[in-house]
């Protein structure tokens, strides 16, 4: 409900909401976007209640309907935490508060949508195990261990479309010349940049693949013992439990964009180098063609790779550290 006020405050004032760097929602899709969350809260409220097969039906249209429209909402948030992360500032208000709202609210959904088909099928909607008694007692958290040798595989490999985006990146912030782009013309493209992002370049670390290099960091906490027990160099922390949405949350929120984003860029590249669509004309530092189609090729193998590197990882986080009521006997696992 707070996001259809939003949607509708900003449609009455006029007020700029970008979709894109250069697209903005046209009030009557905020319109649309406050009705459809609407939408969704009835869902939400009609879960608490015992329905009939048709109820049932429609409140499960109502979610598989909303969910994808919040999910792709906050599809930019990647691209926020970057300009923050290197002090740029924020591009847009409206549109960082628009896909946290977003985010938030397909958040909610989804856990809504779990709860109640583990209360459907008979099973405890906290931990969708099977147990007698409430499910309002202490939970039950499992030892920390280690992902799969699938998982684990699944991830490196998917981590390895970073290489060329970063490696390209890298040679231009240390002074050398890839694809076209000369270290002095990436400079002057990005002399734009804050002070941080300046003085990093100045020692060859480029401020997107330190952000890169973050998403790393995450990528093997989740796959690994120690993103669930602090490891020992976190001092006063060593031993404690980490929280399960500390790692969770901010890998479910950046892999969407970061995925949608990345698929779009592998299709477009080729489609642009064979004449499919208008060719990618040279642009910034760019002197050619080709080049800033390699780029686009490279980034979308980096984002793409990211993205679906955290939902590996998320996911086999997800069920390595789910938590089960301590009253249950036995748990079984949900279907």
């Amino acid at each position: 409900m707070l996001f259809a006020l939003v949607q509708v405050t900003w449609a009455a004032s006029g007020a700029t909401v970008p979709w894109s760097p250069h697209v903005a929602y046209a009030p009557t899709v905020q319109l649309l976007l406050a009705a459809l969350a609407v939408l969704a809260a009835a869902a939400c409220l009609a879960t608490t209640r015992t329905l009939a097969r048709p109820g049932r039906v429609t409140m499960a249209a109502a979610l598989i309907l909303t969910v994808p429209v919040f999910v792709m909402g906050m599809a930019s948030l990647p691209a926020y935490f970057v300009t923050l992360a290197s002090f740029s500032g924020v591009d847009s208000v409206t549109g960082l508060a628009h896909d946290l709202l977003s985010a938030v609210g397909a958040a909610l959904l989804i856990v809504v949508a779990i709860s109640y088909r583990r209360r459907l099928r008979g099973r405890c909607p906290r931990c969708g195990q099977d147990h007698s008694g409430g499910f309002d007692g202490p939970l039950a958290h499992p030892v920390p261990s280690l992902a799969s040798k699938r998982t684990r595989v699944t991830v490196y490999l998917l981590m390895c479309g970073l290489l060329p985006w970063a490696g390209v990146k890298t040679i231009w912030t240390l002074g050398g010349e890839a694809i076209g782009v000369t270290a002095h013309g990436w400079r002057e493209m990005n002399a734009g940049e804050s002070e941080l992002a300046r003085a990093l370049a100045s020692v060859g670390i480029d401020v997107t693949v330190l952000a890169a290099m973050a998403a790393i960091f995450l990528l093997l906490g989740l796959l690994y013992p120690w993103g669930q027990a602090f490891p020992r160099w976190t001092l006063i922390l060593s031993g404690r439990r980490v929280p399960r949405l500390l790692p969770l949350l901010p890998a479910w929120l950046s892999s969407v964009g970061l995925s949608v984003y990345g698929v779009f860029l592998l299709i477009y590249a080729p489609l642009s180098a064979t004449g499919v669509v208008p060719k990618l004309k040279p642009s910034g530092a760019f002197t050619t063609s080709s080049g800033i189609t390699w780029m686009v090729a490279f980034g979308g193998l980096a984002f793409a790779g990211l993205g679906f590197g955290l939902i590996a990882a998320a996911r086999s986080y997800s069920a390595r550290t789910l938590p089960i009521c301590a009253g249950a006997a036995t748990r079984v696992p949900a279907h």
